[in-house]
């Protein structure tokens, strides 16, 4: 099949590619040869690549043509696209097959069309022959200017750094063809930032170009211009701006602005206390600029001088205690320098700054002073009150000279007196207490208020005034079947005197019982002695106990003895022949001796607790005896009255069980008095369940009540709670006794108790 294709650009005039004719059997290899740059042959189908121009200002623009041989001009053969864009972007004429283009086209939205192209017949709506594909490129144009990347740019660099010194790269983009007349290849240049900074006008990388002081600037500001087309006219542009700060180097050394600082001190002053601050300044900043004060020329080491880290000060303290009687100025020399210098930046640190202190020390009353740190005196044991035990002396450094009083601080055993001599107030004994310390205080007469103390130690000697003695008890048996010679018992003494040589003690027997003793003794020469049997054989029946006197004597001058006495036991030893079985006895008798005895305190103790809560519960039923509550059932007090003239007296008894009638009377008119006691004497001689059972009741309480030893042995005010509802008897009070008459008879009161006659 041969076919043709013609292509127009639009370029103002269409231009006519080149056309090739050709069937499928002998046409196609010279096809292949004689195709331009754009030619391809496939599916019998010769198709181009066509070319339209981005932005084009066109409303509908033919940018070539379709040909095909199997068109001989029917009317029923039609052209058609499919595609990117066809019928929409992309039209062609059906019969003549005019491909056009029918608004503006982006390349940097789409840079090429993929379309197909159709030959159809109309009739049967089938193709004549096969699709072929065809491209259309939009051609580029300089539409768009370049745009940095990462914007906003920051750099830091050291002050200071050699020409050359990479600080940034900056990078722009174009978004046009870079292979389409140099649109997208970019060159950078620096509107701002010259002579310090530099540019590669290919890689956008800034650089230094001469040496920067942080100092007299710390950053930069630098405008970086990128253009398309390597610059070219035409070419378009863009900007972008790169903050380039300094970093600071340690090239300053820190210097003192003043030359002389004046400063005062108190004499009275501690060690450590800040007499004044300097300050040097350093135009580094940071880590750079910490730096340390040190002193120069001072012979004396009074003064040392630190660095406050927060605000760099150098602050002279107090290394010496200072005396304004001994020096009033001193003149020292101060030193600074930076705490970390690289070693390549020494070169900037060879001479440091220096000033001058000038420090004046300023007189105080000052305290006593004693000539010694601390004392110590030695005095015998035993020496009679009054003894002087040494002298303290102290001054007062002063101008002025005020005369020292002295005084013993919570000491019942020295005084001192106002020489400093201290003396004893009685004798002291070494084996209490060996060593005495004391605190001496002197004060100034003029100012009391200035005081110094003084440690006191004495050591009190010892004297021989303690007779050595036995260190325990010794519990000695003797076997009856014990040989002459044999050893039962080593002793050791002690002694609470201190002792120089060795031996310390010297062991004989008494001489009673030296002549007659069953014993015998051998000093050993090393403070300890054997006791050592001096017949053959021992009775425990005859003589069960022997008691011997040992003479203990010490090395003191003058020696002191001491006689002791020791008890043996004769132990019926068996066949074993040792005294162990006598001691295995008594540790067996005492078991259970310490058991009985832990059984009686536990007895004692359940005993005392018991008499306790016993004692706690009696005073419990006092109170309630006593103190009876309200709100409990109707119960009273009956009193006694006897008058007898000019007071009455009341015996009272509490009538705890005695309850209200369970049956109310009608009340009555009230009766005279006379009329009331002869009623009450009837009514007391009534005979019924009701009265004999509350007669023997009070009876029994009255009883109770004489018999009480918890009543009150006193007379008392008693509460008339309540007496009876319907009572017949009526009020027994005698506040209204004397309403009555002279001539009353009260016969009735002969035949009853005591407690109610008058």
């Amino acid at each position: 099949m041969n076919c043709c294709l013609f292509l127009h650009l639009m370029l103002g005039v269409p231009l006519l590619r080149p056309c090739l004719t050709a069937t499928e059997n002998s046409k196609t290899e010279e096809a292949k040869h004689s195709e331009g740059p754009h030619l391809r042959l496939k599916s019998g189908w010769i198709w181009n690549q066509y070319f339209v121009e981005e932005e084009m200002n066109i409303t509908r623009k033919s940018i070539g043509q379709l040909s095909s041989n199997m068109h001989n001009g029917s009317k029923s053969l039609e052209y058609r696209i499919s595609g990117d864009g066809a019928r929409s972007i992309f039209f062609v004429d059906e019969t003549t097959g005019v491909l056009s283009v029918a608004q503006k086209l982006d390349r940097e939205k789409q840079a090429f069309y993929n379309l197909k192209a159709h030959l159809i017949d109309r009739t049967t709506g089938k193709a004549v022959e096969s699709e072929s594909d065809f491209v259309v490129k939009v051609t580029d144009i300089n539409d768009n200017a370049p745009k940095f990347l990462h914007e906003p740019y920051a750099a830091v660099v050291p002050e200071m750094s050699p020409e050359g010194t990479f600080v940034i790269q900056v990078t722009a983009s174009d978004a046009d063809d870079p292979l389409c007349n140099n649109n997208a290849r970019l060159v950078y240049e620096l509107l701002h930032g010259q002579p310090y900074f530099s540019i590669e006008p290919t890689t956008g990388v800034i650089r230094t170009s001469s040496k920067t002081d942080r100092e007299l600037q710390d950053s930069y500001w630098v405008i970086v211009q990128a253009k398309d087309r390597i610059g070219l006219p035409g070419a378009l542009s863009g900007t972008t701006s790169v903050l380039i700060t300094l970093s600071d180097i340690n090239d300053n050394i820190p210097t003192f602005k003043k030359g002389l600082y004046r400063m005062n001190v108190s004499e009275s002053a501690p060690i450590g206390t800040s007499v004044g601050t300097i300050m040097a300044h350093d135009r580094d900043i940071g880590k750079n600029a910490e730096m340390d004060y040190s002193v120069e020329n001072d012979e004396s080491q009074t003064f040392d001088i630190i660095t406050n880290n927060e605000t760099q000060e150098g602050i002279v303290i107090l290394k010496k205690k200072v005396d304004y009687e001994q020096q009033t100025y001193y003149n020292i020399r101060a030193k600074v320098k930076n705490r970390h210098v690289d070693e390549q930046l020494k070169k900037y640190h060879t001479v440091a700054s220096t000033t001058f202190i000038r420090v004046r020390v300023e007189d105080e009353d000052e305290p006593p002073v004693f000539l010694l740190p601390y004392y110590i005196f030695e005095i015998f044991e035993g020496s009679p009150q009054g003894s002087s035990v040494g002298v303290v002396s102290a001054i007062d450094p002063d101008d002025n000279r005020s005369p020292i009083r002295y005084s013993i601080t919570k000491s019942n055993t020295f005084q001192i007196d106002d020489n400093g001599t201290i003396i004893t107030t009685y004798p002291l004994d070494r084996e209490m207490s060996a060593w005495c310390n004391l605190s001496i205080t002197a004060r100034e007469l003029y100012n009391e208020e200035q005081t110094s103390e003084v440690p006191v130690y004495v050591e009190v000697l010892d004297i021989n005034d303690h007779a050595p003695e036995f260190p325990e008890f010794y519990k000695i048996y003797v076997c009856e079947n014990a040989s002459s010679g044999q050893v039962i018992q080593t002793i050791s003494a002690v002694d609470k005197d201190d002792s120089i040589e060795s031996p310390n003690f010297y062991f004989n027997l008494s001489v009673e019982d030296t002549k007659n003793s069953k014993f015998t003794i051998i000093d050993n020469q090393d403070n300890t002695a054997v006791i050592l049997t001096n017949r053959t054989g021992f009775s425990l029946q005859e003589e069960p106990v022997f008691y011997i006197s040992i003479l203990i004597a010490d090395n003191g001058i003058p020696s002191l003895t001491s006689t002791n006495t020791l008890t043996i036991q004769v132990c019926d030893c068996g066949d074993s022949g040792s005294t162990q079985i006598c001691h295995s006895k008594d540790m067996l008798l005492m078991e259970p001796r310490t058991e009985i005895m832990t059984a009686v305190l536990i007895c004692a103790v359940i005993i005392i607790l018991g008499f306790i809560f016993m004692i706690l519960h009696l005073q419990q039923r006092r109170k309630q005896t006593l103190l009876p509550e309200k709100g409990k059932d109707c119960r009273e007090n009956v009193f006694t009255y006897d008058d007898r003239g000019a007071g009455e007296d009341t015996e009272a008894f509490a009538a705890g069980e005695l309850r209200c009638s369970t049956f109310m009377r009608e009340p009555r008119a009230r009766k005279t008095r006379s009329a009331e006691i002869r009623s009450l004497c009837r009514m007391s001689w009534q005979v019924g369940p009701d009265d004999a059972v509350i007669k023997e009741f009070i009876l029994e309480k009255l009883e109770e009540a004489n018999t009480d030893t918890y009543a009150h042995p006193f007379d008392s005010l008693q509460t008339y709670a309540f007496e009876g509802t319907g009572s017949l008897a009526g009020s027994l009070s005698s506040l209204e006794s004397s309403a009555s008459g002279e001539n009353e008879n009260f016969d009735c009161f002969h035949d009853l108790e005591l407690p109610f006659q008058i």
